[in-house]
């Protein structure tokens, strides 16, 4: 029988992550599963709860830690105060059933290795070039109502520590894949190591 797997999107903020999950979930050939992780942090235009991340307040989350419902987590100390980030054992994840797709940090990863066996999870690394991420970071927050570019600034920073070597190879990183001017070719090279991985 199939081992099933958690395929985890790991890179830095801008690398294109979002635009990967959301491209891998909708290749049905692949028969890849999301779990959608909650936050704390407040919802960014465009989004909606549920989708992306679901929404909660620090008292929920306070409560469900409370109650040994956290998976994994990772705090940001953000210029808005802290933004919390975490999976919860809410039954979304059955891997008896299916292989699934989640987007996550080095740290993340380690603690979803931790929980479920590292023979579960199969990170996956989204590399790409600093001066391109900042282009895209500056891009995106441009679009923003209030922009942010304090926390912009922040989280570029932030990702030379949450992001090194060594912070890598704890999380079980194998495979990278560059995504500098080609997404569809990132995303090819992704779909065939998932593909390969059956």
């Amino acid at each position: 029988m199939k081992q099933h797997l958690i395929y985890v999107l790991i890179g830095k903020s801008s690398t294109g992550k979002d635009r990967m999950y959301r491209d891998l979930l909708a290749d049905e050939a692949l028969g890849l599963r999301r779990v959608v992780l909650y936050t704390t942090r407040p919802m960014r235009e465009g989004e909606e709860d549920g989708k992306q991340y679901h929404f909660i307040d620090e008292e929920t989350y306070r409560k469900w830690h409370d109650e040994g419902r956290i998976v994994e987590e990772r705090t940001y100390e953000t210029m808005a105060g802290p933004w919390r980030y975490f999976t919860a054992d809410d039954g979304q994840i059955d891997l008896d059933a299916a292989d699934y797709l989640m987007i996550g940090t080095p740290e993340s990863t380690e603690s979803l290795r931790s929980y479920y066996g590292d023979e579960r999870i199969e990170p996956l690394y989204i590399d790409t070039d600093d001066g391109i991420r900042l282009e895209r970071a500056l891009h995106r927050e441009q679009k923003q109502e209030h922009p942010r570019y304090d926390e912009m600034c922040r989280r570029y920073l932030a990702d030379l520590k949450d992001f090194s070597e060594e912070a890598l190879e704890r999380a079980g990183v194998r495979e990278r894949f560059l995504n500098n001017d080609s997404p569809e070719e990132c995303l090819e090279q992704l779909k065939g190591y998932i593909r390969g991985s059956d």
